[in-house]
């Protein structure tokens, strides 16, 4: 029996998307206020959490379920490496560490392909159609905050995939494919939440560097009214716009 997964991912997680945009890093960023050093540890711990997930999803690819999913032309690795190299200098392998909160979400992505791999599908859709949906106006954003000049925002750009849009309809055509039960769709739901968690705890890290560089008073008027949340329509915990 075929269950409607995207839609049922896309309900799901709504609460999610609202609770990851009001996180205080994530309000900044969206405000236009990205401090570089903040900016570029989450790229390192990024560079490390999507290395395990494209490893793992290499090696689950003849899998039932995930390998419907795998989609090689999403992978960010290869991107985020190039960005690294922009802030870090040829040196940046030696130079960056995964935090805390980046261990644990990597921790959680080797557990469930060893133990679950059917919950990889929540992970894949958390962050592919996430950064497929937001990331035009994130780099934007970005860029302009950081003064790039068209450098260390490779991560938003999907060199292979010519049409965003088609291929987000390709993607949910996928999931609303997969051999799944109506109780294994809801624990990948479960599994959606996890993994935005996991992204919110991440960004709970990088709020202290941020708070040092532009000041408690700034921060605490950046963030003090809640957003409503742009994203309760869309995929990916940072996504904004369709």
């Amino acid at each position: 029996m075929s269950v409607n997964l995207a839609t049922m991912l896309r309900e799901g997680t709504k609460k999610s998307h609202t609770m990851a945009e009001n996180m205080g890093f994530i309000k900044c960023f969206l405000k236009g206020v990205v401090e570089k050093n903040s900016y570029r540890k989450l790229v390192a711990n990024l560079y490390f959490v999507y290395g395990a997930m494209e490893e793992e999803m290499e090696k689950l690819q003849n899998h039932p379920i995930v390998g419907k999913i795998y989609f090689p032309e999403l992978n960010r690795q290869p991107s985020l490496a190039k960005d690294l190299q922009y802030y870090y200098g040829s040196t940046w392998k030696n130079e960056i560490q995964i935090s805390p909160a980046g261990q644990k979400y990597v921790n959680r992505i080797r557990e469930i392909a060893l133990h679950s791999p059917e919950l990889f599908v929540a992970h894949s859709y958390t962050r592919y159609l996430g950064d497929l949906s937001g990331g035009q106006i994130l780099k934007t954003i970005a860029q302009k905050a950081m003064n790039l000049n068209g450098q260390g925002t490779a991560f938003y750009e999907f060199e292979q995939i010519s049409d965003e849009k088609a291929f987000k309809n390709k993607y949910r055509q996928a999931l609303n494919e997969l051999p799944v039960d109506e109780a294994t769709a809801k624990r990948i739901v479960d599994e959606a939440n996890y993994a935005f968690k996991l992204n919110m705890d991440m960004f709970k890290e990088l709020e202290g560097n941020l708070i040092l560089a532009i000041g408690k008073m700034l921060f605490n008027t950046l963030t003090s009214r809640r957003r409503r949340g742009s994203t309760e329509s869309e995929e990916g915990e940072l996504a904004t716009a369709e």
